[in-house]
């Protein structure tokens, strides 16, 4: 695996370039009628060039999840943008025992905000699925 990145040092990481948001996923209701749920997920994306940093971030925490690569993307204004490397967390055994114990109270300013308000929506939101409710708890 190599060398472990300490915690300190991801949470930084996390600070410039990680996110804490949503998804919108369909699942099939209990009538078998399709319905829309918000899964709580935790993003880092970083250049290809940063591609084996966020292997490490990985690795260290213990993650399971793949790091997905996006080509590189041409916007209207000519400048073409690098491609990018994605590590996103959407299942609750990871948020709950990785995620949130690892930076609950790690941030300063705006990230600490994103987060705070995150762990509250997670909370309050009525599209949130009942498993997730246990990381508004912790």
């Amino acid at each position: 695996m190599g060398q472990k990145l300490s915690y300190e040092y991801i949470r930084g990481i996390v600070e410039g370039e990680g996110c804490f948001s949503f998804c919108t996923v369909p699942v099939k209701t209990r009538d078998g009628s399709i319905a829309k749920a918000t899964l709580p997920s935790f993003t880092l994306a970083m250049s290809e060039q940063d591609e084996e940093l966020v292997r490490k971030v990985r690795d260290t925490l213990g993650l399971k999840n793949r790091i997905y690569k996006y080509p590189p993307r041409k916007r209207k204004d000519s400048y073409n943008r690098q491609s990018i490397v994605v590590l996103i967390v959407r299942d609750v055994p990871q948020l709950k025992n990785i995620i949130v114990p690892l930076f609950y109270g790690g941030f300063q300013g705006n990230k600490a905000r994103q987060f705070e308000n995150w762990i509250e929506r997670i909370g309050n939101d009525p599209m949130v699925p009942a498993p997730y409710i246990m990381i508004h708890a912790l």
